[in-house]
């Protein structure tokens, strides 16, 4: 199977290939996690921290500890069912609305556009897999197809979401003024992301809103790298940096609020 990918014609990534390029990034993600149990075994909470010299963390003693936090009785008095956190605090993120409501819209298209084109990028990763091994009542091609529309429609909220954080850091003083370089690095690579995915695939099916333009033969050579770069940065970024950025909060959060059973 020849994978939409490549620099050109005749330099394209296999099928193969690309997943042996998906799997190293999400084992310098796992990885990461792992580094960043440890850390916060020793006691670390803070993004970018060390642990004090001689403290040791142990990865699979943090989670132990975690669960033990997690399934324990509340004596604060403000233990929630953790489906209610779950749904309300994590998913929906209602102490964040409860706090700003503008501020919320946009974290929630982030989170909302982000993670579940992740998961449908892992559904489409393990049929392509499957499709390898066994006879699948639907083709890879037709569950892609299938994917079409959701992929489409959340892209969109994610690129909202990005779009409102890009004009907050702009326009509103007090985020500016917040906000280091760091952090436009981060929103400026994750836009990048959001845009490239549009663009490739616009190329690809001659969206006259993302095909910037190129159709034919024009359309036929640029498609497989703009493809190819959508997924190596996406995979990069989205996948595998993760644990070692800021965007360490997606998952160090709603082990915090579970933890802390709702609790602020």
């Amino acid at each position: 199977m020849v994978y939409f990918s490549g620099l050109s014609d005749a330099a394209r990534i296999t099928f193969f290939q690309m997943m042996v390029i998906s799997i190293i990034a999400m084992v310098i993600f796992v990885v990461g996690l792992i580094i960043n149990f440890q850390k916060w075994g020793a006691g670390v909470t803070g993004y970018a921290l060390e642990p004090e010299a001689g403290s040791k963390g142990s990865a699979v003693r943090f989670l132990k500890t975690w669960w033990k936090q997690v399934t324990a009785k509340s004596e604060h008095g403000h233990g929630k069912p953790i489906l209610e956190i779950l749904i309300l605090d994590i998913l929906f993120q209602r102490r964040i609305l409860k706090r700003s409501p503008g501020r919320w819209f946009m974290h929630f298209t982030i989170f909302a556009g982000w993670m579940t084109l992740f998961a449908m990028s892992g559904m489409m990763f393990t049929v392509e897999m499957a499709e390898m091994f066994v006879e699948l009542p639907i083709s890879a091609e037709q569950f892609r197809e299938f994917l079409q529309l959701p992929n489409d429609i959340f892209g969109y909220i994610l690129l909202l979401g990005v779009l409102i954080a890009l004009v907050r850091r702009i326009f509103v003083k007090e985020v500016r003024d917040s906000s280091i370089t760091y952090d436009w690095v981060l929103i400026g690579v994750l836009f990048l992301v959001t845009v490239s995915g549009f663009v490739a695939d616009g190329i690809r099916t001659g969206d006259l809103i993302w095909n910037i333009g190129m159709s034919g033969e024009t359309a036929r050579a640029y498609a497989p790298p703009a493809a190819l770069f959508h997924s190596v940065i996406s995979l990069l970024f989205c996948i595998a940096y993760i644990p070692y950025s800021k965007y360490i909060h997606v998952i160090a959060t709603p082990l915090a609020i579970l933890a802390n059973k709702g609790g602020e």
